[in-house]
């Protein structure tokens, strides 16, 4: 602590931040440190936003390490692999409290990346690739040709991981297109083979309906009873009845033309015949 007072008015008044022009020296001189050639250093300021000029650029060349590979930090092993300018973005990002969210967004580390960076880097612990063969983001066969393809295939080999997280998720955007549009495509098909089967299954119906009812006429007209004919009386016959009248008019009975002949008549003429009488009804 201060004992006397003056001397921490004087501290309390100094400037503590540096100046804007200052910070962007110390960044681009760190991004220069952290690169790998002349390419990807101003490929890591333009992303930055830091001065990608010609002087700056000839001023930062001398930082760059010779044999192309980043610097380590200076807690980490001798043996472990460069880190790259995002890499070292990410681990400073994460000594500084920010999320992991932010740092996958300013990085465009994946998270699988950034989870072994901090194992490795912070906590000292090997990482899932050092037990294993280093595998890089996959290239899915794609049904693209041409340009489309090879641009894919440089970034998905690009030595900067947020190009290669790009190629990735541009990869797995097409393959879901592709899928879902095949999945579209073979369920229209069979919306299309369903309609085209109800159709044909009411055509079915419609005509299976027109033959019952033919049927059913046809049917009903050849077991329909033949209808008694008012006036012939008992059942007889109409030629009975003409004899039955004749027989009458010759035996002094009145009887109509047509019409029903009384049942004396019928009684009589049944008694001269010696027939038996029909029980009339």
């Amino acid at each position: 602590m201060f004992t006397d007072w003056t001397e921490a008015l004087e501290a309390e008044s100094l400037p503590l931040g540096p100046n804007p022009a200052q910070q962007l020296a110390a960044a681009a001189r760190v991004t220069a440190r952290r690169s790998r050639d002349k390419d990807d250093m101003a490929l890591l300021l333009d992303v930055l936003g830091l001065p990608t000029d010609t002087d700056t650029l000839t001023a930062l060349l001398p930082l760059i390490p010779e044999s192309g590979d980043a610097p380590t930090m200076t807690n980490t092993p001798a043996a472990a692999p460069a880190l790259s300018a995002f890499e070292a973005m990410a681990i400073s990002m994460h000594n500084n409290g920010d999320s992991e969210q932010s740092i996958l967004e300013a990085t465009g580390l994946s998270a699988s990346e950034l989870s072994d960076l901090i194992a490795n880097q912070v906590l000292g612990l090997p990482s899932q690739a050092a037990a294993a063969p280093a595998i890089d983001v996959p290239v899915v066969a794609l049904p693209v040709t041409g340009a489309l393809q090879e641009l894919i295939d440089w970034a998905a080999a690009h030595p900067t991981a947020s190009v290669r997280s790009r190629a990735a998720r541009i990869t797995a955007d097409l393959s879901e297109l592709s899928e879902r549009r095949d999945s579209e495509a073979a369920q229209r098909e069979a919306e299309e083979k369903v309609a085209k089967a109800k159709a044909e299954l009411e055509k079915a119906q419609e005509e299976l309906r027109t033959v019952k009812a033919g049927t059913r006429t046809t049917t009903a007209a050849a077991v329909a009873p033949t209808p008694i004919r008012a006036g012939l009386g008992s059942g007889r016959t109409r030629e009975e009845l003409a004899a039955i009248r004749a027989w009458a008019r010759e035996h002094g009975h009145q009887v109509a033309d047509s019409g029903v002949v009384p049942k004396r008549v019928l009684a009589a003429y049944d008694d001269a015949h010696q027939a038996p009488v029909r029980k009339a009804g």
